[in-house]
């Protein structure tokens, strides 16, 4: 699919999760956003676009669901599995979790591409992309497929994430892709216990991702804690927002309401 002629579907916002390397907790600021956002009374969908390493299965409880053909008109579409309130697809679904798949580029694209244009979305508010770490051939394939609305960008205070941060905005902000940065996510900002609420211990440096926000003149859309409970929430499959007006919960239903915000500035 040629860049002039991206895929066209009724949602109202496309969103994508990106940073510039792994490990910095971009799939569950993208789970978590997400579910926070369904909450909040949006149609959701959420789109596992890391083709190599897919995570979103297991962060919802769902490695084990195979999604079904349904018929839709004339067209034969793949039915999203359901959970906490999201629309999600993922190719770990039509996988073994335990394999590793030894796809090509062109390969990868254009599974990437099927989930996108043969899933039963529906009608969205918010369709959201947990995009791969780094800059590849699956996010060419994105920008050419989506007109997005914008890109948040997930880094830690870590003055190595925050290099690989600046790459992510780099291409974004590049002619080619020309998406705009809706802002920056510092995710474990700091450390707090799940029983010293308002403890903060700054483990990976203090105040990286508000720096660089300010450099580059991009909005700090949230600092999210280390909590323990998060990541434990992820390895379950229930995202830390389901524990309603937690330490773990009330960071994404804020970055949720900043992000409605700044996409429904009139609502």
């Amino acid at each position: 699919m040629c860049p002039s002629e991206p895929f066209t579907a009724p949602f109202r916002n496309l969103i994508a999760i990106a940073s510039g390397k792994g490990g910095v907790g971009k799939s569950t600021i993208a789970a978590n956003l997400a579910v926070a956002l369904a909450d909040a009374g949006h149609s959701v969908g959420l789109l596992d676009a890391d083709i190599f390493g897919p995570s979103l299965p297991k962060m919802f409880h769902a490695e084990h669901e195979r999604p079904y053909a349904i018929q839709v008109g004339d067209k034969e579409l793949v039915q999203p599995v359901f959970r906490y309130g999201v629309k999600l697809l993922s190719i770990g679904f039509f996988s073994n979790p335990d394999d590793a798949l030894i796809w090509r580029g062109a390969m990868a694209s254009n599974a990437l591409k099927q989930l996108i244009s043969e899933g039963n979305w529906g009608e969205l508010d918010f369709f959201i992309i947990d995009l791969p770490p780094g800059t590849s051939d699956l996010h060419i394939t994105i920008v050419q497929t989506l007109r997005l609305t914008g890109a948040l960008i997930v880094t830690t205070p870590q003055e190595v994430a925050l290099a690989d941060a600046r790459k992510a905005i780099a291409m974004f902000q590049s002619p080619k892709v020309n998406v705009p940065i809706l802002g920056l996510v510092e995710n474990m900002a700091w450390f707090t216990p799940d029983d010293q609420p308002d403890a903060r211990f700054f483990l990976f440096g203090r105040n990286g991702g508000r720096q660089l926000a300010e450099q580059l003149h991009i909005p700090l859309l949230a600092q999210i804690p280390l909590v323990q409970s998060i990541c434990q929430c992820g390895d379950e499959g229930t995202p830390a927002d389901r524990r309603f007006a937690s330490i773990s919960s009330r960071p994404f239903a804020s970055l949720a309401q900043t992000l409605t915000d700044i996409v429904f500035p009139n609502s």
